[in-house]
Formats: structure tokens, C-alpha cells, sequence
């Protein structure tokens, strides 16, 4: 167990400010097209919060105030010179092959490539919260944007929002996932929750409490979804005290795989689980880079291997085509092929 305000130090906050619902066409400030987009051979040395991959295998890069970044193996080219300086935070390719780019400062930006033009989606259009961060596409080909104010959902033309008033338990929204089902799961600065397309339904566990402050969720290739969350045990004052952990759900029951946190998940091609989040339970000190074992993953104990350790934050993971394992941090980004780790920084950041 541990206090809210030691964990607190493990986790960024975030401010944003709500604002009322437009429909409009996006508009184009901010933009400039006479600045070409900048290339090259090292990668950003600011906070990376996401890595993800387009259908080309071009791996897509989010650092904040530093830009959106697409690698093809040789050189890095910053999709965002033309925006400025943002608070990037994410980035997903559609099913049409177009980019949106979430910032958690000035909401979001559409990008075609094949016309290399950006459109910008703030509350002006009818986004709930200009803080964004988290993007996903449904099924359906909805763009989801998981916010500081709530909940948008975007069909091609128009948002709709979703906030407490709409039965969400919490507007700080971290992070989206379909499951096989139907279901939309949210993880909230509050709790665990999913959507059924009528209502929410807020998960607890056996005992009755609600997860709190959870920041990613994946569905693995035997329908059971994973979280790194914590459970608010008891309350001292106006103190907290929580206990953190990593989480798996079969659909009917909780099991708490480890008491290690997890900040971000992703499930890779053998099955096993891969984790970022501190070593230290009180959330200081260093961060782990961790593997779980697909083979001892329902063991009592599973088996857990530390990749790569670092006095920083360690953000969001991709398995990439090649089977590599790619992870942001503090200060860049990472590729680790099985053997060695790569650090894309210019020479002189590199520790």
C-alpha cells in the first residue's frame, strides 16, 4: 500500500478546462504550409507518450512539444513541423490511412497524406475538452478521444460527447479499448468503466471496491482484459491510501496478477504480457521495462523478466512487424530487437 500523494509523483498531471459544444467546419489556424517537414537520422530527446505503427510498418512517434514523428528505418520526419510546438501526447492511423494527432493542450489534428493537409478539431467543432489523450477507432470507423473533460465520438461529420451528466462515472478519461464483444472500456482517473452503447457500468472487485486512476487496458487473444489500476484500501484525513496493481478479467471474475504497476500494456505475438511502470511501489525512483511470461502468466506467481531500467518514466509500448519491442520515456524513445536496446537520441543525450 501506499499514499495518493507519494503515487502521485509516478504520474503527470493534467489540467484542462471544459468548454461548450459547436459543430462547425475544422478550422486551419495555426498551420503554416510554407514550413517544410524536418528529417532526420536521430529521434526526439522529449517526453514520448505513445509509439504506434501505420499499415505501412512506418513506426509513428508522439513527443511532446517536440512533434509527431514517422521512422522507415533510416530517418526520422517530423510530421508536425507545420503545427509547432504542441503538448503531442498521441497519434493512430485510421482504416483510411489518415492520422490523428491528439495534444493535451489544443485538442486535435486530422491529417491526410496523400494531400498533406491538416484540419483541427478543438471544442469549436464540438469536441467536449481541447486536453486529448487518448484515440481509437471503433468497429464502426467512430474515432474515439478520450479526454480531460469527457468522452468524444466522432462519425465523420459530428461529435458526440459523453461526461458525468451522460452516466460516466469520470471525465478524465486515459485510455479506450473495444473488446471482442462490443463493449467500450475506459479507463478513467477515477475508476474502470465500460460502455454499452446505452449505459456505464463501473467495474469493481470482489470485495466491492472500484479501481482507480487506470491508465491503460488491452484485450488478449483469449478475450481477457488487462489493467494496471489501483484500489483505494482506506482513507486517513483528507489522504488516500491506495494499493497498485497489475489486472486481469476473464468476464467474471478479477485476479491481481502482481502488485508491480502498470502504466501501459500490450499483449505480443507469442502472448506474452509487456509492462512499463516503477519498480519501487511508492512510484519513485526507477522504472522497468518488464516482461511477463505467456507460459506462467495463470501461475500464482508468474515468471517476470526486467528489460531495460531507467531513473525516468517509461510511457507507451508497440511490438512492431519485426517483432521488436519499441517503448517511450521522459526523454525518447526506445527499440529493444530481443538482444540489444537502441537509443535514437543524438549522442550527446545519451546517458
Amino acid at each position: 500500500m501506499k499514499y495518493i500523494h507519494i503515487y502521485a509523483l509516478m504520474l503527470i498531471s493534467v489540467f484542462y478546462a471544459s468548454c461548450g459544444q459547436k459543430q462547425n467546419e475544422p478550422h486551419k489556424d495555426n498551420i503554416n504550409y510554407d514550413i517544410k517537414d524536418t528529417v532526420t537520422t536521430y529521434g526526439p530527446n522529449r517526453m514520448v507518450r505513445n509509439v504506434k505503427q501505420d499499415r505501412n510498418g512506418t513506426i509513428l512517434i508522439a513527443a511532446s512539444f517536440a512533434g509527431v514523428f514517422r521512422y522507415d528505418g533510416k530517418s526520422f520526419t517530423n510530421l508536425a513541423s507545420k503545427i509547432g510546438s504542441r503538448r503531442y501526447w498521441n497519434v493512430l492511423e485510421d482504416r483510411h490511412g489518415n492520422l490523428w494527432v491528439a495534444t493535451s493542450d489544443s485538442g486535435v489534428y486530422h491529417y491526410n497524406p496523400k494531400r498533406e493537409s491538416f484540419q483541427h478539431f478543438t471544442t469549436r467543432e464540438g469536441l467536449v475538452n481541447n486536453g486529448v489523450l487518448s484515440i481509437y477507432e471503433d468497429r464502426a470507423g467512430n474515432i474515439w478521444f478520450g479526454t480531460g473533460g469527457g468522452a468524444s465520438r466522432y462519425d465523420g461529420k459530428s461529435f458526440q460527447n459523453f461526461t458525468t451528466k451522460d452516466g460516466l462515472s469520470n471525465n478524465g478519461i486515459h485510455t479506450i479499448l473495444e473488446d471482442r464483444t462490443g463493449k467500450l472500456w475506459l479507463g478513467t482517473g477515477g475508476d474502470a468503466c465500460f460502455y454499452d452503447g446505452k449505459a456505464f457500468t463501473v467495474f469493481r472487485n470482489k470485495d466491492g471496491k472500484a479501481f482507480y486512476n487506470v491508465w491503460s487496458i488491452i484485450e488478449d487473444r483469449k478475450g481477457n482484459i488487462w489493467f494496471g489500476a489501483s484500489i483505494i484500501e482506506d482513507k486517513k484525513g483528507d489522504t488516500l491510501v491506495i494499493s497498485n496493481s497489475l489486472w486481469r478479467y476473464d468476464g467474471n471474475s478479477f485476479t491481481k496478477v502482481t502488485k508491480r504497476s502498470a502504466s501501459a500494456i500490450i499483449e505480443d505475438k507469442k502472448g506474452n504480457i509487456w509492462t512499463t511502470g516503477p519498480v519501487n511501489p511508492n512510484g519513485v525512483g526507477d522504472w522497468t521495462l518488464s516482461r511477463y511470461d505467456q507460459k506462467s502468466l495463470y501461475n500464482k506467481n508468474p515468471a517476470v523478466t526486467e528489460i531495460m531500467s531507467l531513473n525516468k518514466m517509461l510511457c507507451g509500448i508497440l511490438e512492431a512487424n519485426d517483432g521488436s519491442i519499441w517503448f517511450g520515456s521522459m526523454n525518447g524513445v526506445y527499440r529493444y530487437d530481443g538482444k540489444t536496446i537502441t537509443d535514437f537520441r543524438r549522442k550527446e543525450y545519451q546517458q
